[in-house]
């Protein structure tokens, strides 16, 4: 029998977003308490066999992102050690399988449910050798990944590695059909119900379809065949979530499921939709920590994305600012591509709004496909020079960053690789710091 008293949800999120507030924000309407684990408030102790964790929770959602983390090991084990003493939504050893899109595609595909044809091999040889299943164009993915990084759309005869960095990389069939602009549908399912849904279509010059990189949405809730529908919550029931963003993608044949997030973000989702996800998921939680809700008032709820600050929000959080990493003037960095990695000299250049990369280099590592031209202006002249840009990975510091690069001839300047704002944004600049012991006197001159 349910109780009526106010039961208390924990959402476990190191990060701030505007997903966790709004289910924060969602069980505090529907009436129960609530409590944010992070950094500032989260403890786990084990004294004379007895096991406390602070703050005191009944029920947790787990929104760690794993799949955006170095080491998402840490945080995995993190949650694994709530989930052993409190009911999670979204347990470890789901989020696991969800965050890594091979286990995600063997696992559907164990489970009748239909996903492109993929190939991971460990070593480049094998993985090469079966590029001529794929057609003329193929999918190359980094196993685990998010926001559309290391995805890339590779040619039949495109060398491609084993791994991208640190980090596995695999084949994927592509599904399209030429008669439509290239999209594909996110389902968002909560409790085994499809909560809304929406088209994403690529931005021009790309082909992913990731909010994320610039897509644009439109509500598809309605036009959302059975067939669809169904598949979508057969993909989050066969992963094990309670909660998911289930990527379709229509090909000649049917429907095809992409990926399974376990962390899918709500701001395209109620753009498109006008529906947020927060309530249901709080109501889920209520639910199953025995609390009850009012089903109205979630409807309610549902047609206001609430991302203020949340009540259960540490007061350390608003004004604790961690100091960034600092990186050098110049500092030696790890460029991966579909083909390889190398380790190269790069120059901090908090003017260049993109990381820029030697052609020579962008070839030796497979940096691209081509993704589009961009114009550069230098800057001691008011004309610009059209230059193309293709995605890389880049280590710096032991930490990786999936960035669209501009490609130049920088063979007759110091440094092959340029590190721009959207690496730099990251770190504290230190122009006395640098990794080569014979810099030159002078810095170059750059565009």
């Amino acid at each position: 029998m349910a109780v009526t008293e106010p039961v208390t949800v924990g959402v476990l999120s190191l990060h701030t977003s505007k997903e966790t507030k709004a289910i924060l924000n969602a069980v505090d309407e529907l009436g129960h308490d609530t409590e944010w684990l992070r950094a500032e408030n989260t403890s786990v102790s084990v004294t004379d066999g007895s096991v406390t964790i602070e703050p005191s929770v009944d029920v947790i959602a787990n929104r760690m992102l794993l799949s955006n983390t170095e080491q998402p090991a840490e945080e995995l084990g993190l949650a694994n050690t709530f989930s052993q003493l409190i009911p999670m939504l979204n347990e470890p050893s789901t989020v696991l399988t969800a965050i890594h899109k091979l286990s995600t595609a063997t696992t559907l595909a164990a489970n009748d449910v239909r996903t492109p044809d993929v190939t991971l091999a460990l070593n480049s040889e094998q993985l090469n050798a079966a590029r001529d299943r794929y057609g003329e164009e193929a999918v190359y993915k980094t196993a685990i990944g998010t926001h559309g990084g290391g995805t890339w759309k590779v040619g039949a005869d495109d060398p491609i590695n084993a791994k991208v960095g640190n980090r596995y990389a695999f084949l994927q069939e592509l599904i399209d059909r030429d008669d439509v602009r290239h999209h594909d549908v996110r389902v968002y399912v909560v409790g085994g119900e499809v909560i809304g849904a929406m088209y994403r279509y690529a931005p021009d010059n790309d082909w992913r379809t990731n909010v994320a990189l610039g897509g644009s949405v439109e509500d598809a809730t309605d036009d959302l065949s059975e067939e669809a529908r169904d598949m979508a919550r057969r993909a989050a029931d066969a992963i094990g979530l309670d909660y998911a963003g289930v990527d379709l993608v229509e090909g000649d044949e049917g429907w095809f499921v992409l990926e399974v997030n376990p962390t899918a973000g709500f701001k395209g989702l109620y753009e498109a939709t006008q529906i947020s996800p927060a309530p249901y998921i709080a109501k889920l939680a209520i639910e199953r920590a025995g609390g009850e809700v009012d089903e109205e008032r979630v409807r309610d709820l549902s047609n206001v994305l609430d991302d203020s600050r949340p009540i259960a929000q540490p007061v350390e959080a608003a004004s604790a600012d961690a100091e960034p990493s600092v990186i050098g003037y110049t500092e030696e960095v790890v460029l991966s591509g579909t083909s390889g990695s190398k380790s190269v000299l790069a120059k901090s250049d908090t003017g260049a709004t993109r990381t820029s990369i030697d052609t020579s280099l962008a070839a030796d590592i497979g940096a691209g496909p081509i993704k589009s031209i961009t114009r550069i202006r230098s800057g001691s002249s008011k004309t610009s020079k059209s230059r193309p840009v293709v995605d890389v990975v880049v280590g710096v510091g032991g930490n990786q960053h999936t960035v669209t690069a501009s490609v130049e001839d920088r063979s007759h300047m110091d440094y092959p690789v340029i590190l721009g704002r959207d690496i730099l944004g990251n770190y504290q600049v230190d122009v006395s710091r640098r990794s080569d012991a014979d810099a030159p006197d002078t810095p170059e001159e750059e565009e």
